[in-house]
C-alpha cells in the first residue's frame, strides 16, 4: 500500500513538472514569420519616443538621452533590476541581435538566449504593439552610437531570480494579443489607445499590482503605490486628477509637463515627459482623447500621512 502511494506521488510530481515545463516554455518569433519589410526610420523614432526607451536605458546622470548604455536601477518588491545596454554595441549591447531576436524580446519577453526576461521590462504592454513598429524601432536603434559597458546584474533574491518561474507569470498576466482597434471610435482615439496601452505602457506605473506583481485588471490606470517603492502614482481615469482636465490640458501636459494649475511634472514622470514631448501634436491629442474617455475607476486607498510631532 505504501509503495503504491509513493509511486502515485512520484508520478504526480513528474506530471506536475511536465506541466510546469510546458507552461513556461519561452515564446519566440520565428524569423520566417517576418515578411519582407523596408524599415521606416522616422516611424522607428516615434516608436522610440512613445515607448520611453530613453527613460530607462539612457546612461544615468548624463545629458544625452540617446546614449543607451543602461544602468538605471529600478527597485521593486521583488528586488532591484538594472536596465541593460540596448545601444548597437556588438559586445555589450544589441549590435549582434537579429531582427527576429529583437521582435521576440519586445513582444514576447524572451532573450536571444531563450530565457524569460523579468517583467521589469514592460513587455506585458509592449506585446500590444505592431510588429512593424517594433521592426522600425530596431532599425532606428541601430542608427545610434554604440556604447560600451554592460549594466550590472539584477539584484533579485531567491525564488524570484529563477527565470523559468517568469513563464508562469506570463501565463497569468500576458495574453499575447496585439491591439485591436475599436471600430466604434475615431481614428484619433484608437491611435491614442494604442499608444497608451501599448508602446506608452502607462498602466505599468499607473495601476495597482497584486502580490505576484501583476496589474489588478479591475483597477487598471487607477493609480497606486509607486512600483519603485516611494510615493504614490496618480489615478489617470476620470476618477482622478484628470477628471477636471480637458483634452487640451492633457495633451499640453504630455507635451510640456505643465499642469493646468501651473505645477510641473517631477520624479519619474519628468523622464516620461522628455519622451512624450517629442511626439506629434496628433499623437498627443489621441492619447489625451483616449485618457479623457476612460470611465471613473476607484483606485486603492492612499495611505494616510503620519502626523508629525
Amino acid at each position: 500500500m505504501l509503495r503504491r502511494i509513493l509511486l502515485a506521488m512520484a508520478l504526480a510530481g513528474i506530471a506536475g513538472l511536465g506541466v510546469f515545463w510546458w507552461l513556461t516554455i519561452p515564446a519566440v518569433v520565428a524569423p520566417a514569420s517576418l515578411a519582407p519589410h523596408t524599415p521606416n526610420l522616422a516611424n522607428g523614432l516615434v516608436a522610440f519616443n512613445a515607448g520611453g526607451c530613453a527613460s530607462c536605458h539612457a546612461v544615468p546622470n548624463q545629458p544625452d538621452r540617446l546614449k543607451l548604455g543602461g544602468g538605471l536601477a529600478m527597485p521593486s518588491p521583488f528586488g532591484t533590476f538594472y536596465a541593460p545596454n540596448i545601444s548597437p554595441d556588438p559586445n555589450d549591447g544589441i549590435g549582434r541581435w537579429t531582427e527576429a531576436e529583437f521582435v521576440t524580446a519586445v513582444l514576447k519577453g524572451t532573450s536571444p538566449q531563450g530565457a524569460h526576461y523579468f517583467p521589469s521590462f514592460p513587455y506585458a504592454s509592449y506585446q500590444h504593439a505592431t510588429v512593424a513598429d517594433v521592426r522600425d524601432l530596431f532599425a532606428y536603434l541601430k542608427t545610434l552610437a554604440p556604447v560600451r559597458g554592460k549594466a550590472r546584474d539584477h539584484d533579485v533574491p531567491f525564488p524570484f531570480n529563477i527565470r523559468r518561474n517568469v513563464g508562469v507569470w506570463k501565463w497569468l498576466f500576458v495574453d499575447g494579443k496585439p491591439y485591436a482597434p475599436d471600430a466604434a471610435r475615431s481614428a484619433s482615439w484608437n491611435r491614442g489607445a494604442y499608444l497608451v496601452n501599448g508602446l506608452g505602457h502607462c498602466a505599468e506605473c499607473h495601476s495597482p499590482r497584486n502580490f505576484l506583481g501583476g496589474i489588478v485588471a479591475a483597477q487598471r490606470l487607477a493609480g497606486g503605490p509607486n512600483p519603485e517603492g516611494e510615493g504614490w502614482v496618480p489615478n489617470i481615469t476620470q476618477k482622478g486628477t484628470l477628471a477636471g482636465w480637458s483634452v487640451k490640458d492633457i495633451a499640453y501636459f504630455l507635451e510640456t509637463g505643465q499642469t493646468p494649475e501651473g505645477d510641473t511634472a517631477g520624479g519619474s514622470m519628468a523622464r516620461v515627459i522628455r519622451n512624450t514631448s517629442q511626439l506629434s501634436a496628433e499623437d498627443l491629442a489621441g492619447m489625451a482623447e483616449y485618457l479623457k474617455s476612460l470611465p471613473p475607476i476607484e483606485g486603492p486607498p492612499r495611505p494616510k500621512r503620519a502626523k508629525s510631532g
